[in-house]
């Protein structure tokens, strides 16, 4: 009996994906649950497993192809073994007909509404501007962000008759140059970040911090704390304890903006950003604030093996309240972070670098110290408040004592 390999849901608000690759061929045989086919939506990239025990009898939408949810990406013949791959696949005339159901969506209409830009003179009223621009889409995201027309307005205002521009707005390629389509994934992530900059006042406070105790812990206690727990004492562990504690004591810099009001969060779900091949995701590590230093390790590396196996689900990358995103696994030196919206602070962790510094009775002492930088959205974190919050982890690493090792 053939069974359908069918689209998942991908999450609230998310009905297409692109297929990305396919990890079994026509022929092959698949065991139920295996991973058979990538998808890549606007959020991540998932492995789709086999509904069934058989063989991948049919292959009905190649790499790169737009789909729906719940649209049929393949067949598998239940029951089936290996050896029927030798089998020729049944015969190409009904497939031949189903050749154009690979036909994308209707993006070619998309241009059309652009024309609306040269309507000039503008309506009386911004409010009629916003109406003739607004897409459906637009309408759900500004319900989904808690935004009013008031908002929009505002950002109207800011900039007026600005378009989004398209690839034929550019001129084409030259013969030393490849124009190749962003993935949905990296779509959301350029959109994502531009919204985060004209939504919101970001700013951005530093510090830098002593990592001796913390590197003395771990050489100190790694061995036993890897015997027990059977996972390595990273570094993480303690800045994900530590901004749990220095948001708790300033609860604005876990908060975010609903319109004109502000929603509190007295839940600490914390996003660790982690980099795959294809764009940047943030996995979010639930009630972060009853976790041990093992559990948050143990979480940590859960998620990202499963980020990079495109095994995450969109309930592992919703609803976290704050992120810590670490740049100095890259060798980053310094850099200013963008919120992750609707969040209103993200820690970004650098490079650890041997310096000289000031230590007790005026002496100079070499260090391995490292630079936090914490953006925060300036409508609702004072920054008294933000440095603050800083200065709490700071005095936390360099003290790490106060965070519970459980060893």
């Amino acid at each position: 009996m053939a069974v359908e390999l069918k689209v998942p849901s991908l999450g609230e608000s998310v009905t297409q994906a692109q297929v990305g690759q396919w990890l079994k061929k026509e022929g092959e045989a698949v065991v139920r649950d295996e991973p058979v086919v990538e998808v890549e939506s606007e959020k991540a990239t998932v492995a789709v497993p086999a509904p069934a025990s058989g063989v991948l009898r049919r292959v009905l939408r190649q790499t790169g192809e737009t789909v729906a949810v719940g649209q049929p990406l393949g067949e598998i013949e239940e029951g089936a073994v290996a050896v029927a791959a030798a089998v020729p696949p049944p015969p190409p005339a009904a497939p031949a007909k189903e050749a154009p159901r690979p036909a994308a969506p209707p993006p070619p209409t998309a241009p059309p509404p652009r024309a609306a830009a040269p309507l000039a003179p503008p309506p009386a009223s911004l409010a009629s501007v916003a109406e003739v621009r607004l897409t459906p889409a637009a309408r759900k995201l500004l319900a989904e962000k808690g935004l009013g027309k008031a908002d929009l307005l505002r950002l109207l205002e800011a900039a007026p008759g600005k378009a989004p521009l398209a690839t034929a707005d550019f001129p084409a390629p030259g013969p030393r140059e490849r124009l190749v389509p962003m993935s949905p994934l990296r779509r959301t992530v350029a959109r994502r970040l531009l919204e985060a900059q004209e939504s919101a006042a970001i700013l951005t406070t530093f510090n830098e911090v002593d990592m001796s105790r913390v590197m003395e812990l771990r050489d100190r206690y790694g061995a036993v704390f890897q015997e027990k727990h059977g996972i390595k004492l990273g570094f993480m562990g303690f800045f994900v304890k530590a901004a749990v504690e220095a948001l708790a004591a300033y609860p604005a810099v876990n908060a975010e903006v609903r319109g004109d009001a502000v929603l509190y969060k007295d839940h600490y779900d914390v996003g660790v950003a982690v980099g795959v091949g294809k764009g940047l995701v943030v996995p979010v590590i639930r009630d972060a604030d009853q976790l041990s230093l093992a559990q948050i390790e143990l979480s940590i590396v859960e998620l990202a093996k499963r980020a990079r196996e495109n095994r995450i689900t969109m309930e592992d990358l919703s609803g976290g309240t704050f992120t810590i995103s670490n740049g100095g696994i890259y060798g980053s030196m310094l850099s200013t972070p963008i919120l992750n919206t609707p969040q209103s602070g993200i820690l970004g962790l650098h490079k650890i670098q041997k310096k000289p510094v000031v230590g007790p009775d005026d002496a100079v002492v070499v260090r391995p110290m490292m630079y936090l930088a914490l953006s925060y959205d300036h409508r609702i974190i004072d920054g008294r408040e933000a440095v603050s919050f800083l200065v709490k982890v700071k005095e936390l690493i360099e003290e790490p004592s106060r965070l519970m090792l459980d060893v």
